[in-house]
């Protein structure tokens, strides 16, 4: 294994602890280094790397926005995410976008070269701890399911209001992220609370609040 690899990170310290780690390891032939999304992007392009390790939260370009762009690109280089997020949403959307790789910067550096070796080989790696977490949540959304019969008859429209409220959104703010009117949205939460036989707008965002977690995983 002789890879080009890409670390871009805008924190100098976290990217030149990681470079040190990489270079003595015969797998890495060339490794770039990047401290912004729009410079990653350019050394993928001409350095034809294979590897690109990037964190989430970058200036200029997003970590998200250059997978994106390179699943739009369809580049032929496999991404990996080294992020503080351990957040679920987050992982997903990165397993949306092609990403093959989610590793917590709280992890021990063996554990970050062993995660890019995996990706580089053409396999998925993600920090155990979050891999814990993500199979809680989803342990989380089926006792929900079990419990609350009326969630299986909720619209996918529905559903993502639900998750809407419990994000702490008003009324308004849906109806502008959906693009629907607010008193669509108002009519959706009524029908939403009927359907989970709950009383009044209180108890439903009390519903909402308190499964939290579950209802992103159901």
């Amino acid at each position: 294994m002789s890879l080009k690899v890409l670390i871009a990170d805008d924190h100098p310290i976290f990217r030149q602890a990681l470079l040190q780690a990489l270079r003595p390891d015969a797998a890495f032939a060339e490794i770039y280094e990047a401290g912004d999304g729009q410079t990653a992007l350019r050394l993928i392009h001409e350095r034809r790397v294979e590897v690109a390790v990037l964190d989430i939260s970058m200036p200029v370009k997003s970590g998200m926005e250059v997978a994106r762009q390179i699943q739009r690109e369809n580049l032929p280089v496999a991404v990996v995410f080294v992020t503080a997020f351990k957040d679920t949403r987050l992982f997903q959307e990165a397993r949306n976008l092609g990403v093959r790789g989610y590793i917590l910067k709280e992890s021990a550096v063996t554990e970050i070269l062993e995660g890019i070796k995996t990706v580089a080989g053409g396999g998925l790696f993600t920090s155990p701890a979050l891999s814990q977490l993500v199979a809680h949540r989803k342990k989380l959304g089926f006792d929900l399911v079990r419990a609350t019969p009326g969630l299986a008859g909720l619209s996918p429209t529905q559903r993502r209001i639900l998750k809407l409220i419990a994000s702490d959104r008003t009324s308004k703010e849906i109806a502008d992220e959906l693009g629907i009117s607010h008193r669509t949205v108002e009519n959706h939460r009524g029908n939403i609370a009927a359907k989970l036989d709950i009383r009044g707008s209180h108890s439903l965002l009390k519903f909402a609040y308190d499964n939290k977690d579950a209802l992103e995983n159901d």
